[in-house]
Protein backbone atom coordinates (compact mmCIF):
# COMPACT_ATOMS: atom_id res chain seq x y z
CA UNK A 1 0.00 0.00 0.00
CA UNK A 2 2.74 2.16 -0.45
CA UNK A 3 0.91 3.99 -3.25
CA UNK A 4 -1.53 5.67 -0.99
CA UNK A 5 -1.76 8.35 1.40
CA UNK A 6 -4.27 8.56 4.49
CA UNK A 7 -5.11 12.04 4.42
CA UNK A 8 -6.56 13.06 7.90
CA UNK A 9 -7.91 16.83 8.20
CA UNK A 10 -7.82 18.03 11.88
CA UNK A 11 -8.34 20.98 13.42
CA UNK A 12 -7.74 21.07 17.56
CA UNK A 13 -7.93 17.33 17.91
CA UNK A 14 -5.75 16.41 20.64
CA UNK A 15 -7.65 14.20 22.31
CA UNK A 16 -8.68 12.14 19.46
CA UNK A 17 -6.09 12.02 17.12
CA UNK A 18 -3.01 10.00 18.88
CA UNK A 19 -5.56 7.27 19.01
CA UNK A 20 -7.09 8.07 15.41
CA UNK A 21 -3.20 7.34 14.39
CA UNK A 22 -2.77 4.24 16.91
CA UNK A 23 -5.10 2.49 15.06
CA UNK A 24 -3.53 2.93 11.71
CA UNK A 25 -0.28 2.84 11.93
CA UNK A 26 -0.42 -0.73 11.24
CA UNK A 27 -1.02 -0.10 7.34
CA UNK A 28 2.23 0.33 4.84
CA UNK A 29 1.20 3.29 3.46
CA UNK A 30 1.99 7.13 4.17
CA UNK A 31 -0.37 9.17 7.33
CA UNK A 32 -0.67 13.05 6.29
CA UNK A 33 -2.46 15.24 8.99
CA UNK A 34 -3.42 18.41 7.41
CA UNK A 35 -3.75 21.62 9.86
CA UNK A 36 -3.44 25.04 10.44
CA UNK A 37 0.40 25.60 11.61
CA UNK A 38 -0.73 27.36 14.57
CA UNK A 39 -2.66 24.28 15.85
CA UNK A 40 0.54 23.67 18.28
CA UNK A 41 -1.81 21.55 20.67
CA UNK A 42 -2.59 18.73 17.55
CA UNK A 43 0.87 19.07 16.51
CA UNK A 44 2.42 18.39 20.18
CA UNK A 45 0.17 15.73 20.88
CA UNK A 46 1.69 13.96 17.87
CA UNK A 47 4.83 13.72 18.49
CA UNK A 48 6.66 10.26 18.03
CA UNK A 49 4.38 9.37 15.69
CA UNK A 50 5.12 8.12 11.87
CA UNK A 51 3.57 10.79 10.42
CA UNK A 52 4.05 13.80 8.05
CA UNK A 53 2.43 16.86 8.39
CA UNK A 54 1.07 19.21 6.33
CA UNK A 55 0.58 22.86 6.42
CA UNK A 56 -2.33 24.30 4.83
CA UNK A 57 -2.05 27.78 3.99
CA UNK A 58 -5.95 28.82 3.87
CA UNK A 59 -8.73 28.19 6.26
CA UNK A 60 -11.64 25.55 6.28
CA UNK A 61 -12.54 21.12 6.22
CA UNK A 62 -12.43 22.29 2.50
CA UNK A 63 -9.32 23.73 2.12
CA UNK A 64 -7.55 21.34 4.12
CA UNK A 65 -8.32 18.78 2.11
CA UNK A 66 -8.46 20.51 -1.17
CA UNK A 67 -4.59 21.20 -0.18
CA UNK A 68 -2.82 18.29 0.89
CA UNK A 69 -4.56 16.21 -1.52
CA UNK A 70 -2.97 18.29 -4.26
CA UNK A 71 -0.14 18.13 -2.76
CA UNK A 72 -0.22 14.29 -2.52
CA UNK A 73 2.21 12.32 -4.66
CA UNK A 74 1.52 9.08 -4.36
CA UNK A 75 -1.41 7.08 -7.13
CA UNK A 76 -4.17 6.88 -4.34
CA UNK A 77 -5.43 8.96 -1.42
CA UNK A 78 -8.14 8.45 1.33
CA UNK A 79 -9.68 10.90 3.45
CA UNK A 80 -10.08 9.99 7.14
CA UNK A 81 -11.14 11.84 9.94
CA UNK A 82 -9.57 12.87 12.71
CA UNK A 83 -12.50 12.50 15.58
CA UNK A 84 -12.04 8.39 15.89
CA UNK A 85 -16.07 8.08 14.16
CA UNK A 86 -14.40 6.07 10.81
CA UNK A 87 -13.71 2.77 10.54
CA UNK A 88 -9.87 1.95 9.93
CA UNK A 89 -10.90 -1.86 8.66
CA UNK A 90 -12.70 0.15 5.43
CA UNK A 91 -9.33 1.35 3.81
CA UNK A 92 -8.50 -2.25 3.02
CA UNK A 93 -12.03 -3.14 1.90
CA UNK A 94 -11.46 0.46 -0.45
CA UNK A 95 -8.23 -0.45 -1.67
CA UNK A 96 -8.99 -3.64 -2.77
CA UNK A 97 -11.54 -2.03 -5.42
CA UNK A 98 -9.55 1.10 -6.29
CA UNK A 99 -7.83 0.21 -9.37
CA UNK A 100 -10.80 0.10 -11.89
CA UNK A 101 -12.61 2.85 -10.09
CA UNK A 102 -11.74 6.80 -10.03
CA UNK A 103 -13.36 7.02 -6.11
CA UNK A 104 -14.82 5.06 -3.65
CA UNK A 105 -17.38 6.39 -1.27
CA UNK A 106 -18.18 4.47 2.09
CA UNK A 107 -22.02 4.72 3.35
CA UNK A 108 -23.52 4.47 7.07
CA UNK A 109 -27.28 3.94 4.82
CA UNK A 110 -26.85 0.64 3.48
CA UNK A 111 -26.43 -1.97 5.51
CA UNK A 112 -24.68 -3.81 7.64
CA UNK A 113 -23.74 0.01 7.82
CA UNK A 114 -24.69 2.28 10.41
CA UNK A 115 -24.09 5.46 12.69
CA UNK A 116 -23.54 5.55 16.56
CA UNK A 117 -22.95 9.65 15.84
CA UNK A 118 -25.16 10.41 13.59
CA UNK A 119 -28.07 12.90 14.96
CA UNK A 120 -31.87 13.32 13.75
CA UNK A 121 -31.00 17.17 11.91
CA UNK A 122 -27.47 15.09 10.27
CA UNK A 123 -30.04 12.39 8.86
CA UNK A 124 -32.77 14.16 7.41
CA UNK A 125 -30.56 16.58 6.57
CA UNK A 126 -28.18 14.20 4.59
CA UNK A 127 -31.07 12.29 3.19
CA UNK A 128 -32.28 15.98 1.81
CA UNK A 129 -28.79 16.26 0.19
CA UNK A 130 -28.87 12.84 -1.47
CA UNK A 131 -31.64 12.90 -2.95
CA UNK A 132 -31.27 16.23 -4.64
CA UNK A 133 -27.86 15.06 -6.07
CA UNK A 134 -30.32 11.99 -7.47
CA UNK A 135 -32.79 14.24 -8.56
CA UNK A 136 -30.21 17.36 -10.40
CA UNK A 137 -27.29 14.91 -10.86
CA UNK A 138 -28.21 11.34 -11.64
CA UNK A 139 -25.73 11.15 -8.70
CA UNK A 140 -26.18 7.25 -7.45
CA UNK A 141 -24.89 8.08 -3.44
CA UNK A 142 -27.25 7.95 -0.27
CA UNK A 143 -24.72 9.41 1.97
CA UNK A 144 -23.46 12.21 -0.21
CA UNK A 145 -22.16 14.18 3.03
CA UNK A 146 -19.78 11.56 4.44
CA UNK A 147 -17.04 12.19 3.53
CA UNK A 148 -15.21 8.81 3.81
CA UNK A 149 -13.35 7.90 0.88
CA UNK A 150 -10.64 6.92 -1.57
CA UNK A 151 -9.87 7.93 -4.94
CA UNK A 152 -6.95 8.20 -7.47
CA UNK A 153 -4.94 11.44 -7.22
CA UNK A 154 -4.98 12.51 -10.28
CA UNK A 155 -8.87 11.94 -11.08
CA UNK A 156 -9.18 14.23 -8.05
CA UNK A 157 -6.81 16.91 -9.52
CA UNK A 158 -8.94 16.69 -12.81
CA UNK A 159 -12.03 18.14 -10.91
CA UNK A 160 -10.85 21.81 -10.15
CA UNK A 161 -12.39 21.69 -6.32
CA UNK A 162 -12.63 25.13 -5.23
CA UNK A 163 -14.60 25.35 -1.45
CA UNK A 164 -12.76 26.01 0.89
CA UNK A 165 -15.59 24.87 4.00
CA UNK A 166 -17.74 21.84 3.76
CA UNK A 167 -19.56 22.43 0.71
CA UNK A 168 -16.54 20.36 -0.40
CA UNK A 169 -18.89 17.27 0.75
CA UNK A 170 -20.97 18.38 -2.19
CA UNK A 171 -18.37 19.35 -4.96
CA UNK A 172 -16.42 16.52 -5.13
CA UNK A 173 -19.11 13.74 -5.73
CA UNK A 174 -20.87 16.40 -8.33
CA UNK A 175 -18.23 16.96 -10.25
CA UNK A 176 -16.96 13.64 -10.12
CA UNK A 177 -20.56 12.68 -11.81
CA UNK A 178 -20.35 15.33 -14.26
CA UNK A 179 -16.97 14.39 -15.35
CA UNK A 180 -18.28 10.79 -16.04
CA UNK A 181 -15.88 9.35 -13.49
CA UNK A 182 -15.99 6.17 -12.43
CA UNK A 183 -16.99 5.42 -8.68
CA UNK A 184 -18.45 2.44 -5.95
CA UNK A 185 -20.07 2.58 -3.03
CA UNK A 186 -19.69 0.35 0.16
CA UNK A 187 -21.16 -0.06 3.94
CA UNK A 188 -19.78 1.82 6.60
CA UNK A 189 -20.08 2.15 10.15
CA UNK A 190 -19.82 5.17 11.70
CA UNK A 191 -18.90 4.74 15.40
CA UNK A 192 -19.16 7.08 18.19
CA UNK A 193 -16.16 9.92 18.36
CA UNK A 194 -13.54 9.53 20.78
CA UNK A 195 -13.85 13.19 21.44
CA UNK A 196 -14.48 16.63 20.03
CA UNK A 197 -17.20 18.81 18.85
CA UNK A 198 -18.44 18.56 15.21
CA UNK A 199 -17.35 21.05 13.41
CA UNK A 200 -20.01 21.56 11.20
CA UNK A 201 -23.03 24.27 11.72
CA UNK A 202 -26.10 22.67 10.77
CA UNK A 203 -28.51 25.32 9.50
CA UNK A 204 -25.41 27.72 8.50
CA UNK A 205 -23.07 24.94 6.40
CA UNK A 206 -26.41 23.44 5.47
CA UNK A 207 -27.74 26.71 3.43
CA UNK A 208 -24.33 27.26 1.99
CA UNK A 209 -24.39 23.05 0.39
CA UNK A 210 -27.60 24.10 -1.07
CA UNK A 211 -26.81 26.78 -2.37
CA UNK A 212 -23.37 25.01 -4.29
CA UNK A 213 -25.64 22.39 -5.33
CA UNK A 214 -28.03 25.02 -6.88
CA UNK A 215 -25.12 26.67 -8.35
CA UNK A 216 -23.51 23.50 -10.05
CA UNK A 217 -26.08 22.25 -11.40
CA UNK A 218 -26.93 25.37 -13.10
CA UNK A 219 -23.59 24.95 -14.60
CA UNK A 220 -24.28 21.72 -15.33
CA UNK A 221 -27.09 22.86 -17.31
CA UNK A 222 -24.73 25.55 -19.13
CA UNK A 223 -22.02 22.71 -20.41
CA UNK A 224 -24.95 20.14 -21.49
CA UNK A 225 -26.27 23.09 -23.50
CA UNK A 226 -22.75 23.48 -25.36
CA UNK A 227 -22.05 20.24 -25.75
CA UNK A 228 -25.69 19.31 -27.40
CA UNK A 229 -25.09 22.90 -29.59
CA UNK A 230 -21.77 21.13 -31.00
Amino acid sequence: MKDLTIIIPAKNEKESLPSVINSIDYLDCQIVVSLKEDDLETINSLKNKKIKFFYQSGGGYGNSLMEAITNCKTKYFCIFNADGSFDHNDILKMYKIIENNDFIYTTRYTQPGGSEDDTIITLIGNKIFSFLGKILFSLNLNDILYTYLMGKTDSFKKLNITSNDFRFCVELPIKMEINKMDYKSIPSFEKKRIAGKKKVNNFKDGFLILIEMLKLFFYFKILRKKHIEK
